[in-house]
């Protein structure tokens, strides 16, 4: 038999395998099974289902009573660091009474995952409504837990968004399988994040619930950014939730083949739980979520009293045949928001490639008489999880630095004074100088970076190269921006799901909150500012002009840019600059002051990066790579 032949009834035996499903009666014998072992035992006789006091939740019955119809009132709370973000989550989930609805796009089992599916399960025993929905290429990893969780407690659902082939989850040849025959639905992603509590309190923004968002992870994790709102905006969460648990492409975890299967084959599994990797770290979070007097000191006193809130969401009919083609409602009120800026806009994206529409939005917004400031945050190459879209990105920094008029910052790998805490990592054995500032030693193995935590999803499985951050010239714990946030006139905040990207526009379904009052725009701003601050961030700046043809090179670059394959001119129009402070530098400048080249010192496209195969690779991509803009 030759190689084809074999390769021809492998791939028939896979696509017999992958399309294999339940029959009606396989699926009604597998939940009956689940619902049968669930236990239903409730620790709790008490009507608020024994509920820890929490100064974030009482946050949402003061923001309540306070509201009237024509005046709601709310309380608005940046989530900076990934420690507070994680405290928050565990303190609120012990004061629910009533209802806990979590929606998000990963949740793995690892520290981060297990410490709060942990608490999420205590709740469902005392009593709470647990409602879980996770988004098929990115739910916890083995099918045992799942099939675990499916009869774990008559008070606990979990139900996955869009499982292609019907399964839990996908291998490799099953991805690409799907890859063959439905290319769009693989693409179709639930990437709306959302923790209710009681209807009251919610949080959203970039977090998943992994590791690496949390400050936990060894090698590398994300500087990201959530908002807990707490007010009348919560209704609009809590529909916008249901119409996701009730959609059509949402499903039961039992009726799907893997874990149906498993169930009917063997029952329903005791819910593994392998021991924590620091287990005193995760102890030390159970206990200070415990702490009402340190939440209230650390996070409920700085939240801010705001008035109207908007919630800005997708629903999942986005992803329906009929509706291909329309502007999604997030990507709509974003682009509003864009198009009404008078004097500036921040905007932070952890990859800064924008669709045809959005470049079109700028473009109009540059040629105004008057046009706003536009200040970028994103990741250089050093720092992103994202290779092959920044190379999308370094394509045409050209065009977003003169055409649009960008004033571009990308975020380092290792920075020295954003909101991260590197000791959480457990990547460091901390020692103190008489000082008091920290020394730091090495203390993990070498940066390994895992498929589920990618967060975007075409490329998942499309091999090393593009699941993992580029090597660097330096060993260390690193940093890369997640978050994704935007002020516009220092009056308006957004924090959100949505990276201002095409896979945004087209196929994810996102979310952001939209909160129209100074004061928490001020504070947003400051956050932003401090991302792109320069020991934080290089800045993008045009090259130096050559001496000589530095008409005739710039025309030809262009040319180059614009060709629909070929991008091969060997000089880019900008690079990195490392800001040198001193007597006559005292401040940041922008990139169009005069003196701005007397201040910054050129560092290369691509600072940080051990140089070698990438290096070349990058610019593979960035000759090749422009039809992927659109499911990156």
């Amino acid at each position: 038999m030759n190689r084809w032949l074999r390769l021809l009834l492998a791939g028939m035996v896979l696509a017999g395998g992958a399309c294999t499903s339940l029959s009606p009666l396989q699926r009604e014998q597998a939940l009956a099974i689940a619902a049968q072992a669930q236990s239903t035992l409730d620790t709790c006789d008490r009507a608020d289902a024994c509920a820890e006091p929490s100064p974030l939740r009482a946050l949402g019955t003061r923001a309540y009573a306070q509201s009237a119809p024509e005046s709601p009132h709310h309380y608005a709370l940046l989530l900076d660091y990934g420690q507070d973000a994680l405290l928050a989550r565990l303190n609120l989930l012990r004061s629910a009474q009533h209802d806990i609805d979590l929606q998000t796009y990963i949740f793995d089992e690892d520290d981060a995952g297990h410490l709060v599916l942990d608490e999420l399960l205590a709740a469902a025993r005392r009593g709470v409504r647990v409602r879980v929905l996770v988004d098929q290429l990115s739910a916890l990893r083995h099918v045992d837990t799942l099939a675990a969780l499916a009869g774990a407690h008559r008070n606990f659902e979990l139900r996955i968004y869009n499982p292609v082939l019907g399964r839990a989850h996908i291998n490799y040849p099953m991805y690409a399988f799907a890859a063959a025959c439905c290319w769009r639905r693989l693409n179709q992603r639930m990437h709306s994040k959302l923790l209710l509590v009681d209807g009251i309190v919610g949080i959203t923004g970039g977090r998943n619930y992994q590791d690496d968002y949390y400050d936990w992870d060894p090698a590398y994790n994300f500087r990201d950014r959530d908002v807990l709102v707490a007010g009348p905006v919560t209704r609009e969460m809590t529909d916008n939730f249901e119409a996701f648990w009730g959609a059509r492409r949402t499903r039961r975890i039992a009726e799907l083949v893997d874990v149906g299967k498993r169930i009917l084959r063997e029952g329903v599994p005791v819910l593994p739980h392998p021991d924590f990797e620091l287990p005193e770290r995760a102890r030390r979070m159970a206990s200070d979520a415990a702490d009402d007097a340190l939440v209230d000191d650390r996070l409920a006193s700085a939240a801010l009293p705001v008035g109207e809130v908007e919630f800005i969401a997708d629903l999942p009919r986005k992803h329906r045949r009929s509706h291909e083609g329309d502007v999604a409602a997030s990507t709509h009120g974003l682009r509003e928001l864009i198009a009404s800026a008078q004097s500036e806009i921040l905007l932070q994206t952890p990859y800064l490639v924008l669709s045809p529409a959005a470049q079109d939005l700028f473009r109009e917004l540059h040629d105004r008489d008057d046009p706003p400031r536009v200040l970028v945050s994103t990741n250089s190459l050093a720092a992103t999880d994202a290779f092959i879209t920044y190379a999308l990105s370094y394509k045409y920094k050209r065009r977003y630095l003169r055409d649009f008029g960008f004033e571009i910052h990308e975020f380092k790998p290792f920075p020295e004074s954003a909101p991260i805490d590197p000791e959480a990592t457990g990547a460091f054995d901390v020692q103190w100088r008489q000082d008091g500032t920290p020394v730091f030693t090495r203390a993990t193995p070498p940066d390994s970076r895992r498929p589920l935590g990618r967060e975007y999803s075409a490329l998942r499985w499309s091999g090393f190269s593009a699941n993992q951050p580029v090597p660097l010239a330096r060993g260390g714990v690193r940093f890369g921006l997640h978050a994704k946030s935007m002020v516009v006139d220092e009056h308006i905040g957004v924090v959100g799901t949505h990276n201002f990207d095409p896979r945004g526009d087209n196929y994810n379904t996102e979310s952001a909150v939209v909160i129209d009052d100074p004061a928490f725009a001020r504070a947003l701003a400051d956050s932003i500012r401090r991302d792109m601050a320069p020991e934080n961030a290089w800045t993008i700046a045009r090259r130096p002009r050559p001496p000589v043809f530095s008409g005739l090179e710039y025309s030809l670059a262009k040319i180059s840019e614009h060709l629909p394959i070929f991008d091969l001119w060997p000089v880019r129009y900008a690079t990195s600059y490392e800001f040198m402070p001193g007597p006559g530098c005292p401040l940041p400048l922008p990139p169009s002051d005069p003196r701005f080249r007397d201040c910054y010192e050129p560092v290369g496209d691509f600072p940080e990066v051990s140089l070698g195969l990438k290096s070349v690779m990058t610019r593979i991509f960035t000759a090749f790579g422009a039809g992927l803009a659109p499911i990156l």
